[in-house]
């Protein structure tokens, strides 16, 4: 099937009789030019099906564009574009658009998609930190491009934050499951270097540690759950000496490895389990979680971009949104006798 070239701009202007300057005058300042002359050429476009280069238009401007650019990890993780369906409902409202890649969550990728990003010289850029330096962002960032990191703060860079309350809600979590007489309380999830981990980390160690249990290093899995499977994982963390009585499962990945891993087994119904992040069957199979909004983390974010494009001035931000725990009856176990 041939493919059909796309109309132009000279084309609509011979069609609407006017010149190719008017056309383009029609769509960046429709109000310099007559109301007759502005219907003409609107009625062509449309039967051309003619678009305006609304990106080349910018740039000849030497301006950005009405697009914010925002930079997550894998597809298949629903945190994500749940993130990315909050940041985008909120930019419409301010007549931005949302243009979307994805890093697979590698340092090398994040920089790789943000440099071909701010090549179509985006409004404002967003994005989830996968690297420990986001450095190579200051140059740009100095050039008026507002720079909004999400769940994470950014590295070595000067930029607006919004984050979770990750360390009170699992120190919180940590308490309850020692109220209920655990103490062989294990903490799995990715190692520290991730810096919601690190802060998640921290609150676990803290309740242990007011508990008296200082040497929590036994009950600790901290391994890459993006490259190791995660059921495997909790396997062998259920083989040692001295099995856990309960597990706070850092993120939803290794939550779900939890219940693959006890699946069938008498753990199954013994061992108390806390995950981190909701997902859409945890009701069902009645597992306790910590929750939060992804969308409000998306939506704030996106109206940080439109406040700094607004006015780039001011104190950098970080804001942390609220976590809560829900009791669904995992996290509610007493420990086996």
């Amino acid at each position: 099937m041939a493919i059909q070239q796309r109309a132009t701009v000279e084309d609509v202007a011979r069609l609407a009789g006017v010149s190719g300057k008017t056309v383009s005058r029609v769509f960046s300042q429709r109000e310099l030019v007559a109301a007759e002359t502005v219907e003409r050429v609107l009625s062509a476009a449309k039967r051309l099906r003619f678009r305006p280069n609304t990106l080349a238009r910018g740039l000849r401007r030497g301006g950005g564009t009405n697009s914010v650019g925002f930079i997550m990890g894998e597809l298949s993780n629903p945190f994500y574009y749940k993130v990315a369906s909050g940041i985008e409902k909120q930019l419409a409202t301010h007549g931005y658009s949302l243009v979307v890649a994805t890093t697979d969550d590698s340092a090398e990728g994040e920089e790789r998609v943000a440099d071909a990003l701010l090549s179509q010289r985006i409004a404002a850029l967003l994005l989830i930190p996968v690297g420990d330096d986001q450095s190579y962002l200051e140059g740009e960032r100095q050039l008026g491009t507002p720079v909004i990191t999400i769940d994470r703060p950014a590295r070595n860079l000067a930029a607006d934050a919004v984050v979770l309350d990750n360390r009170g809600t699992v120190r919180e979590a940590t308490e309850r499951l020692l109220s209920r007489g655990h103490r062989r309380i294990a903490y799995a999830c990715n190692p520290v270097s991730v810096y919601t981990q690190s802060e998640r980390l921290k609150g676990y160690r803290e309740a242990m540690r007011t508990a008296g249990v200082s040497d929590t290093s036994r009950w600790e899995m901290l391994e890459d759950d993006l490259h190791l499977r995660s059921v495997d994982l909790i396997r062998k963390l259920m083989n040692r000496d001295e099995p856990p009585t309960a597990i706070i499962a850092g993120n939803n990945r290794m939550t779900v490895g939890v219940l693959r891993a006890l699946a069938g087994t008498p753990e199954a119904e013994s061992v108390a389990l806390v995950g981190f992040d909701d997902f859409d069957t945890a009701d069902v199979l009645g597992v306790s979680v910590i929750s939060y909004e992804p969308e409000e983390l998306g939506r704030r974010a996106a109206e940080l971009a439109m406040e700094r494009i607004a006015d780039p001035t001011g104190f950098i931000r970080q804001e942390t949104l609220p976590t809560w725990i829900i009791e669904r009856g995992t996290g509610e176990r007493p420990p086996r006798v």
